[in-house]
């Protein structure tokens, strides 16, 4: 199992605050250089490297992951999606899977008041920023690859500054609340010892 370093951390969160911004305020956000990480990373198959380390990630996360979803074969294909989405894009899973909770609640359906959806609660105009504008944000591989590129991304923006990396994902640059809970959640619920 990979060890989480701080840098990483700090790595993965900083997309989070792009995904929930409000859509009228989406023309800030318009970065080519994200564009083009974006759309590359959304054609890129998916899978683990080491079977043996996925299979005990997965009976791990997967107890973790049973009160928020009840059906273990769905549980475990939202698993491997998470796990693969994040190490792609070198975040830690269970900075994901904290995230998740923070943002949805792990409900694939989740849709904001300002319009996010979805698992990572990403904002519909990104689908017009890369040009993808038939993607359904709603399926979960969709919603996780472009949440994970985002966070990454943020993440490499602020220097690995893992509080303000998350806080432009969520929208709340400058503010800790939003960042604090995701890394409560991480902490009580998705760390591996």
């Amino acid at each position: 199992m990979k060890t989480v370093t701080p840098k990483a951390l700090l790595r993965a969160l900083g997309l989070v605050a792009v995904l929930v911004m409000p859509l009228s305020s989406h023309a800030e956000w318009h970065d080519p250089i994200l564009k083009e990480v974006l759309s590359r990373s959304l054609d890129q198959p998916s899978s683990f490297d080491d079977q043996f380390e996925a299979e005990v990630w997965l009976v791990d996360m997967s107890a973790r992951l049973a009160r928020f979803i009840k059906d273990p074969t769905l549980r475990l294909e939202v698993l491997k999606m998470i796990h693969f989405e994040a190490s792609k894009v070198d975040l830690q899973p269970e900075l994901v899977l904290a995230l998740i909770q923070t943002e949805s609640a792990f409900d694939q359906y989740a849709v904001s008041s300002a319009g996010a959806q979805g698992l990572m609660q990403i904002m519909p105009f990104w689908k017009d920023v890369i040009g993808r504008d038939k993607d359904n944000l709603i399926t979960i591989q969709t919603n996780l690859r472009y949440g994970c590129t985002i966070l990454s991304y943020y993440l490499e923006k602020e220097k690995g500054n893992l509080t303000r990396a998350l806080a432009r994902y969520n929208g709340s640059l400058g503010k800790t609340w939003y960042p604090e809970r995701v890394l409560t959640n991480w902490e009580r619920h998705w760390v591996v010892n």
